[in-house]
């Protein structure tokens, strides 16, 4: 077997420096960013949200593993987004609303959170850089896209739990 090959489902085999193979690497490590948050987290809801999200993430990974005519793959739906989008509505409504960008920091489960959305947002731009090449799943963009906002809100409510102020970047 050929260390330089990645095996796609179906049994296709392209180099590690496949597009789709940096989408899905993108997003195992987002994955594994997201367990470290999780390990770090004391919120019990904000674990549940996680562990939920990297369950996502594994089917999202197979979903992008496998071009999109294979048929017995789970695929990341309509329905995953929706799940987010309400998660994040109710989140968002507990945060106070921001009148300038702030720094990624804070407590270190706010800080680690904020690492998990720079992740999400590169494995975003792998994801789209493959969509431009290759057909991938509709929802594969959306879903990551509103995953960066989720994590976003919970580094913020990681903060304000931990009440840990958050700094406003202020240019010179």
């Amino acid at each position: 077997m050929d260390s330089r090959l990645d095996g796609l489902y179906g049994g296709a085999r392209v180099g590690k420096e496949n597009p789709r193979v940096e989408a899905y690497g993108a997003v195992d490590e987002l994955n594994s960013q997201i367990g470290l948050a999780r390990a770090i987290v004391k919120d019990a809801k904000t674990k549940k949200i996680l562990k939920s999200v990297q369950e996502d993430l594994f089917t999202l990974g197979g979903d992008l593993a496998s071009e999109l005519v294979s048929a017995n793959v789970p695929r990341i739906g309509k329905t995953h987004v929706d799940n987010l989008e309400k998660t994040i509505d109710s989140i968002h409504t507990g945060l106070k609303p921001l009148r300038r960008f702030i720094l990624p920091t804070g407590s270190v489960t706010g800080a680690q959170l904020h690492v998990a959305r720079a992740v999400c947002r590169r494995a975003e731009r792998r994801i789209a850089a493959l969509a431009k090449i290759e057909a991938i799943n509709p929802e594969a963009i959306p879903y990551v896209n509103r995953l960066s906002s989720l994590l976003f809100d919970l580094a913020r409510l990681a903060n304000q739990r931990d009440k840990v102020k958050e700094e406003e970047w202020t240019h010179e």
